[in-house]
């Protein structure tokens, strides 16, 4: 289990993490970009797992912008409500939140930043726009088609379902000839095939996955 620690962003915004700390010295820091469901038990769940996997791992409430401790379940009037807030905060203002994390968290080694969704967008745009993370994982960020102009600027690894219509995967597939540097990875699942809550959850996928990020992580941490 892990607690909650106040962050301020480089704007004056403050806002609440979950912190989930290792046993021992971290081997690094892992920044999780949420859904747009919040912090929820799902994402606090993904952050324990990084943690028990030696790395200090900081979940931002990105929400805090707009609706302080906002965490929501897969029903449909979850999705819109998430909808709606994502379209309230701009992606300047989500990287600005993941830089303090990351400033944070600091003292303890190379970084990661690992997305999931509308934190795969915020993973691939942290890739392209940020100098602190030593590497970033992405797991089907829907919104990555609008920035495939932004080239990534770290390693970076991208997890995409054959299944998903967001990013579709004509898309998924040009964003990964786009950009051959980048461990692009395909799976036989649709969208959100890592959340164990979620109906669209492959577990075969979401392991196999995981296996390829924590090598990934290994390697540039």
């Amino acid at each position: 289990m892990g607690d909650r620690v106040e962050l301020r962003a480089a704007d004056g915004h403050r806002f609440m993490v979950y912190r989930a700390a290792p046993e021992g010295t971290p081997k690094g820091l892992v920044v999780i970009a949420p859904e747009i469901f919040g912090v929820n038990d799902h994402i606090r769940a993904v952050a324990d797992e990084y943690a028990a996997d030696g790395f200090l791992t900081l979940a931002p409430q990105l929400f805090d912008r707009r609706e302080p401790d906002f965490e929501a379940g897969y029903d449909q009037p979850s999705i819109e409500a998430g909808r709606a807030l994502m379209g309230e905060i701009s992606f300047d203002e989500a990287l600005r939140d993941m830089e303090a994390c990351l400033a944070f968290g600091a003292d303890v080694g190379k970084s990661a930043v690992i997305g999931y969704c509308w934190g795969g967008t915020i993973a691939w745009l942290a890739a392209a726009r940020l100098s602190q993370p030593a590497c970033c994982v992405s797991y089907y960020g829907g919104g990555i088609p609008n920035y495939r102009d932004e080239a990534p600027q770290v390693p970076l690894m991208l997890h995409f379902g054959e299944q998903d219509t967001h990013p579709s995967l004509a898309d998924a597939r040009q964003i990964a000839e786009t950009y051959p540097d980048a461990e692009a990875y395909f799976y036989p699942a649709g969208h959100g095939f890592n959340c164990t809550e979620r109906g669209s959850y492959h577990a075969e996928s979401s392991k196999l996955a995981r296996e390829r990020t924590l090598d990934f992580l290994a390697r540039h941490l």
